[in-house]
């Protein structure tokens, strides 16, 4: 099984906002992002809590990069 960094919604929110994607709106505790060639993902932003390997593989899926991609940019 592939093993996937333990990030927090804020780090990845810095780290996908490194590769272009943009912040358009927050509702809650979600963060809406959008890259400007269409790709966009919802992550949560909840405090002290990571995100777990199913949720990370669908932002990924998401965002159209893989694991070895995100930690490249990490």
């Amino acid at each position: 099984m592939t093993q996937y960094p333990s990030l927090q919604g804020k780090q990845l929110v810095k780290i996908l906002k490194k590769i272009k994607f943009n912040v358009i709106r927050i509702k809650g505790s979600h963060h809406f992002l959008r890259h400007s060639d269409g790709r966009c993902t919802i992550i949560p932003v909840h405090s002290g809590e990571t995100i777990g390997p199913g949720l990370l593989t669908k932002i990924l899926h998401d965002c159209e990069i893989t694991r070895d991609d995100l930690l490249k940019i990490m």
